[in-house]
C-alpha cells in the first residue's frame, strides 16, 4: 500500500519513517518548501533520538519521500494521513482546525480512487464527520472513507511508541476502512499489539480523554507534594508506596513544575471547550487546568523566596529549558513562565539546555545562554535544576558547591538527595521533600 501523510511536523514525520519501516512506500508532504528541502538533504527539523537515522535508512531504500506536491501526493495514495497542526485557538481554547479543513480542501481535488483518509492529528470529536461532509461537497463522485486514527507519540521515545505500541486505536464506521487500516498495522501482530475498533468519534474521545487522565495524574501528584511539604512527609516515598498499587501504576507520578509540550495543555483545554458546548462539565479537567497554570508561577516563587536578600543583582543558573528530556520542543514549557518571572525580579539568568537552546533563544528574552553547564554555574548564586536531562542527573554536590559563589540549588524535579546536598554544605530546596540546610 502506499501512503501519504499530510504534514510533515513531530506526527507526521515520526508516523511516516516508522511506516516506511513497515515496508510501505510513503511520502510525506508539506508546504514549507525550506522544510522539505533540508529533509532531502537528510537534516531533521526536529530533535527525535533515532529519528535522523530511521528516515535516512528508507530514504535511501525508496520507501520514504518527501514533497511539496499534496495533489500528486494523495492521488498515488491508498490511505491519506492528515497530520497537520491543530493548535489552541485563541479566545475559547478550542483547538484550531484550520490546517485541517484545508487538507481535507485539497484532498477532494486529487483523489483518483478508492482512499481511506485518516485523521491522524488530535482533533475535537465530530472532526471526523466534518472531514467527510467537506471532501463529500467537493467530490460527490469520490469513493473514500475517512477514518480516525490517534497518536500517543511521546517525545523523545516516539519511535519506540509507534514501533511498541500500547495499542493501536481504529476508529472506522466502514468494514473496509477498517480493513485497510488493520492491514497497514498488520506488522505489530507479531508483538501481539491491541487493536481497538471503534467508531470516529470514540477513537477522537479516547486521544483527548487520555491525555487529561494523564495531565490529571501529574496535577494530583503535585498537590499532594505541596501537603507533604505543609505535614512533613516525602512526596518520593508516597508516590512509590502509591505506584506499586497495580491499579495505579507508578508512571506520572513525579511531581514538578507542571506540564507543559504541544499535547497536555492544548488537549485538556480542547477537552474542557468540547464539554461545556456539550452540557456536559469536565469539572476535575477544568481544575487540573487551572492549577497547572498557577504552578508554574509558584515555581517562579518558590526559586525566589530561596535566595536570601531577594534575587535583584544576583547571578540565577538553570539548567534545562524544554517541557522534558529527549526533545528541543519548548512549547509550553515552564521556562517560558519562570525565567521571565526571575529577570522581571532583577535577576542575571544563565540557561543552558542540550537541545532547546534555538529554540529558546526565539522565545525568551534578557536570559544569557551558557555554552554548557559550567558555564551557566560558574559564580552562580543560585541553581535551578528545571528538566531532568540525563547529564543534569550526574552532577557531583561537590563540584556545584565549588563553582557557585553562594551555594543554593532549587530542584524543581526532584533529582538530588537533600542529604547528600547538605552534606556538600549547599541549601537545597525540592518538591514535596524537607528541605536541606548545611550543618553549621
Amino acid at each position: 500500500m502506499r501512503i501519504a501523510m499530510i504534514g510533515s511536523g513531530y506526527v507526521g514525520l515520526v508516523s511516516g519513517a516508522c511506516f516506511a519501516e513497515f515496508g510501505f512506500d510513503v511520502t510525506c508532504v508539506d508546504k514549507d518548501e525550506d522544510k522539505i528541502a533540508r529533509l532531502n538533504t537528510g537534516k531533521m527539523p526536529i530533535f527525535e533520538p533515532g529519528l535522523g537515522a530511521l528516515v535516512a535508512k528508507n530514504t535511501e531504500a525508496g520507501r520514504l519521500i518527501f514533497s511539496t506536491d499534496v495533489a500528486a501526493a494523495v492521488a498515488a495514495a491508498d490511505v491519506v494521513f492528515i497530520a497537520v497542526g491543530t493548535p489552541s485557538r485563541r479566545g475559547d481554547g478550542h483547538a484550531d482546525l484550520g490546517y485541517v479543513h484545508a487538507a481535507a480542501e485539497e484532498i477532494a481535488g486529487a483523489l483518483s480512487s478508492y482512499t481511506v483518509v485518516v485523521t491522524k492529528s488530535t482533533v475535537p470529536v465530530g472532526t471526523g464527520c466534518e472531514v467527510h461532509r467537506i471532501i463529500a461537497a467537493a467530490r460527490p463522485d469520490a469513493d473514500f472513507d475517512v477514518a480516525s486514527n490517534p497518536e500517543f507519540l511521546r517525545e523523545g521515545s516516539a519511535i519506540g511508541d509507534f514501533m511498541r505500541p500500547d495499542r493501536v486505536v481504529i476508529g472506522a464506521d466502514s468494514a473496509r476502512a477498517r480493513d485497510v487500516l488493520g492491514r497497514l498495522y498488520r506488522p505489530l501482530n507479531l508483538l501481539d499489539t491491541p487493536i481497538v475498533y471503534t467508531s470516529r468519534e470514540t477513537a477522537e474521545l479516547i486521544k483527548y480523554a487520555t491525555n487529561a487522565f494523564l495531565a490529571t495524574k501529574i496535577t494530583f501528584i503535585n498537590q499532594i507534594a505541596d501537603l507533604c511539604e505543609k505535614v512533613g512527609a516525602d512526596v518520593t516515598d508516597v508516590a512509590r508506596g502509591m505506584g506499586f498499587d497495580g491499579r495505579i501504576g507508578p508512571k506520572f507520578l513525579h511531581p514538578g513544575p507542571g506540564y507543559g509540550g504541544s499535547c497536555f495543555p492544548k488537549d485538556t483545554l480542547a477537552l474542557v471547550k468540547t464539554a461545556r458546548d456539550a452540557g456536559v462539565p469536565v469539572s476535575i479537567v477544568e481544575t487540573v487546568v487551572s492549577f497547572n497554570n498557577a504552578r508554574k508561577h509558584a515555581m517562579a516563587q518558590r526559586i525566589l523566596q530561596a535566595m536570601e536578600g531577594g534575587a535583584k543583582g544576583k547571578v540565577v543558573a538553570v539548567l534545562g529549558l524544554t517541557f522534558k528530556p529527549n526533545t528541543d520542543d519548548m512549547r509550553e514549557s515552564p521556562a517560558l513562565d519562570i525565567l521571565p518571572a526571575l529577570v522581571a525580579a532583577g535577576a542575571e539568568v544563565r540557561a543552558f539546555d542540550p537541545e532547546g537552546m534555538d529554540e529558546a533563544r526565539k522565545l525568551l528574552t534578557g536570559v544569557t545562554f551558557a555554552e554548557n553547564i559550567d558555564a551557566a554555574m560558574a559564580g552562580a548564586d543560585c541553581l535551578v535544576l528545571l528538566t531532568e536531562w540525563n547529564q543534569f542527573r550526574s552532577l557531583d554536590p561537590a563540584e556545584i558547591k565549588a563553582a557557585m559563589r553562594t551555594p543554593v540549588v532549587v530542584d524543581v524535579r526532584n533529582v538530588f538527595r537533600p542529604a547528600e546536598m547538605a552534606a556538600a554544605g549547599i541549601s537545597y530546596t525540592s518538591i514535596g521533600r524537607p528541605s536541606a540546610r548545611p550543618a553549621n
